[in-house]
């Protein structure tokens, strides 16, 4: 029978998840998948943790919502104080939301109002990165560059500036020394902006570590370092979505404290809330907050959910958990266990052009040609056998398609819970090499 249920494929019955265990998804008929990928890099606790459970569950018996335009509760005043101090000094302030895409648009909101207040009202054009991927509200959409998810709603979308990620893999030139790329991809939102009316750029947005769309692409050494030097001359806010790899997924709360910069505004998501309960939030720099606060004395923008109780507090305690038991370091020794079973595994497979990523955020891009980094044609779908192939395995990763501009690139991205152990790095190892030897197989190309 027909699910009443719209789901993501409206032509695909989809299997029934009863049950989690650790790193585990158990379907109603007992079948077991270990789950490499945190969903969508959001389950970084595993799908049984007790004690975000419970929190939740004691905030529901209490009071589960007020509206934050009548009151404020204890588990939001709680999550502020603990994110803020989990932050670096600059941010002083933490809002949240229901989920990565609306902390985008009210990080943009914010970047708005903070010109507004200063008294430049002529700035409100944003600056992203070609290929990024930053929700799917249409604010985020216009900020992003997904050409499959753009695609629909492309006349309805505001234009917007897309300079080129920092990704050497497909953008280093040939005998380009590193630091050289480096210093050209950055410079080229120096000239977009010199392009652009004067004054007229509100922010720049980008992923700290590239994350669906590229495939856990770390940013090269030096990049926001100049990306920061550029947005202080102009007066620009730097907004780094951490939604796919903050939390602790690279090893530290944030993603970019390995770059030595910190934005204005910071914007994570999966890992807050660790699958419990739907949260988003934003840090912002007290040079963000202060004008809004002698101006207009509050944000121009809310939402019915922002700072639910619940949610709140099952997030208090996810960061809790991975504060107290240490699970920064974990996901550096795991990261790195994980990254050289690999390299061991796929380093020499002829159709393997790059494994990369940093902490639990790891990827491998496909090719047709290593030498010549040709990626196979999209029409093969390369990344939906995979998928399929690795689940009727027993494991869930994260392909995609599109690497290289939203059309062309085939690759998997993994982001397996923080509490995995070294006997799941094996089998995440062996289920994958299997379903890579299995597709490659079908289609005669080894």
């Amino acid at each position: 029978m027909r699910s009443k249920a719209i789901h993501r494929n409206l032509n695909q019955q989809f299997p029934i998840a009863v049950r989690g265990d650790g790193p585990y998804i158990i379907l109603d008929d007992g079948t077991r998948y270990l789950d490499a990928s945190g969903g969508a890099a959001v389950s970084c606790l595993g799908h049984s943790y007790t004690p975000v459970i419970e929190a939740i569950q004691r905030q529901l018996s209490k009071l589960p919502y007020v509206h934050s335009s009548f009151f404020s509760t204890e588990p939001l005043e709680e999550l502020a104080e603990l994110l803020v101090a989990m932050s670096p000094p600059s941010f002083n302030s933490a809002y949240f939301v229901s989920g990565g895409s609306e902390a985008v648009e009210a990080a943009i909101m914010m970047a708005r109002q903070f010109h507004l207040q200063s008294g430049r009202p002529n700035r409100r054009h944003i600056i992203g990165r070609k290929n990024s991927y930053h929700g799917m509200t249409m604010g985020a959409l216009t900020v992003g560059d997904t050409h499959v998810r753009r695609q629909p709603y492309a006349p309805m979308l505001v234009d917007t500036i897309h300079v080129s990620p920092c990704f050497p893999y497909h953008g280093q030139r040939d005998g380009e020394a590193l630091n050289d790329y480096t210093i050209r991809v950055a410079d080229e939102l120096e000239k977009a902006i010199q392009q652009c009316e004067p004054d007229s750029i509100a922010a720049f947005i980008a992923e700290t570590v590239i994350g669906s769309n590229g495939g856990a692409v770390p940013p090269t050494p030096g990049y926001f370092k100049r990306v920061c030097e550029i947005c202080d001359r102009h007066d620009i806010v730097l907004i780094l979505d951490e939604v796919f790899c903050g939390t602790g997924r690279t090893g530290t709360m944030f993603a970019f404290e390995h770059e030595g910069i910190t934005p204005d505004i910071a914007v994570i998501a999966k890992g807050l809330g660790a699958g419990y309960q739907p949260i988003g939030a934003l840090v912002a720099a007290d040079r963000i907050m202060e004008p809004i606060r002698r101006g207009a004395g509050a944000l121009a923008h809310g939402h019915t959910y922002s700072g639910h109780a619940a949610a709140c507090a099952g997030a208090t305690a996810v960061l809790t958990a991975i504060r107290e038991n240490n699970l920064f370091s974990r996901v550096t020794t795991q990261g790195a266990k994980l990254m050289a079973g690999l390299r061991d595994r796929f380093d020499d497979h002829p159709n393997v052009g790059d494994i990369r990523g940093t902490g639990l955020l790891q990827a491998v891009e496909f090719v047709k040609n290593r030498s010549t980094r040709e990626p196979f044609d999209p029409s093969l779908r390369l990344h939906a056998l995979l998928k399929t192939t690795t689940l009727a395995n027993g494991l869930m990763c994260y392909p995609q398609g599109g690497t290289i501009d939203g059309v062309r690139g085939d690759h998997i991205t993994l982001a397996p819970p923080f509490i995995i152990e070294d006997e799941h790095i094996t089998e995440i190892l062996d289920k994958l090499e299997q379903a890579i030897d299995d597709v490659f197989s079908e289609l005669n190309i080894r």
